[in-house]
């Protein structure tokens, strides 16, 4: 059983007090059952007055078709697979209030958002939720064009990214390194409040954010819990040394599977707007 001292004592190890912390959690990989579930990992990094910051995305729930007169070039996508004008009116707006969330990112951003306190973007497609003293701060940071604001003031706040039981890939904040080394975010599409369509920023793919570790290695400090191992990253000098090695060399993100559009766009430059 994994005790809520184990978890505050780790906490405390990595994370200063009254810092703003973006966490990417898995609890398998404690390899034991929490006392007190996620809760009690959330609580333990909110002591002290930290603030926790999480991606809340939902793709899934809110992403429509792509209208015909707004598919850019070179977009990480293959327009081919829509039909050429959509024939059924898609879904209702995102609004901070739905409660949804993409399933695959799981219960830590789930239990954010489902606090008295939380504050969630209004990005419709890649929210971020937040929780804490600091939380209106972050999260204010965000619009449908900005979509990495939280993580940029997370940086000018002197924050952490802490992984917990989860690898590179499942950095967020590395898609601003790369949007920092002269990449051009994706752009998806979504109903705005007036049930229009219109285009938003997005990630592109990370599973060869691994490839960056190396670089990495100098700034990050660990921890382990049971059977979960935690890597702390300053996220000011990790995004700055990312977005060096993203420049230097845009292949370096490059998944290892040949035919991903998102990679080949990517570092490509990202879609062509005009």
């Amino acid at each position: 059983m994994i005790l809520t001292e184990h978890l505050s004592k780790a906490v405390d190890e990595l994370a200063p007090r009254d810092r703003p912390i973006m966490l990417h959690a898995s609890l398998r990989s404690f390899g034991a059952p929490v006392a007190g579930g996620v809760d009690a990992l959330l609580d333990a990094f909110l002591a002290c007055d930290r603030t926790v910051l999480v991606p809340t995305f939902t793709e899934r729930q809110f992403g429509v078709t792509p209208p015909v007169g707004l598919r850019p070039l070179r977009n990480g996508i293959d327009y081919s697979e829509f039909p050429a004008v959509p024939t059924v009116t898609e879904g209702t707006p995102y609004t901070t209030d739905c409660g949804l969330i993409n399933p695959g990112l799981g219960v830590l951003p789930a239990a954010v958002i489902s606090r008295a306190g939380a504050v969630r973007g209004t990005h419709p497609l890649n929210s971020f939720a937040a929780l804490g003293p600091l939380a209106g701060e972050l999260i204010a940071a965000q619009s449908p064009s900005d979509v990495y604001g939280p993580i940029r003031e997370l940086a000018a706040r002197d924050g952490l990214i802490i992984l917990i039981g989860v690898g590179l890939n499942r950095m967020t904040a590395l898609h601003l390194a790369e949007q920092q080394a002269g990449r051009r975010l994706f752009l998806r599409w979504a109903r705005n409040v007036d049930h229009r369509v219109s285009m938003v920023e997005v990630g592109s793919c990370s599973e060869g954010f691994p490839r960056l570790g190396s670089i990495l290695r100098p700034h990050v400090r660990t921890a382990v819990v049971g059977g979960s191992r935690w890597q702390a990253f300053p996220a000011r000098p990790t995004l700055a040394a990312a977005t060096a090695a993203i420049r230097e060399d845009q292949g370096i993100t490059r998944c290892a599977a040949d035919d991903c559009l998102l990679c080949r766009d990517s570092i490509a430059g990202g879609p062509q707007t005009t």
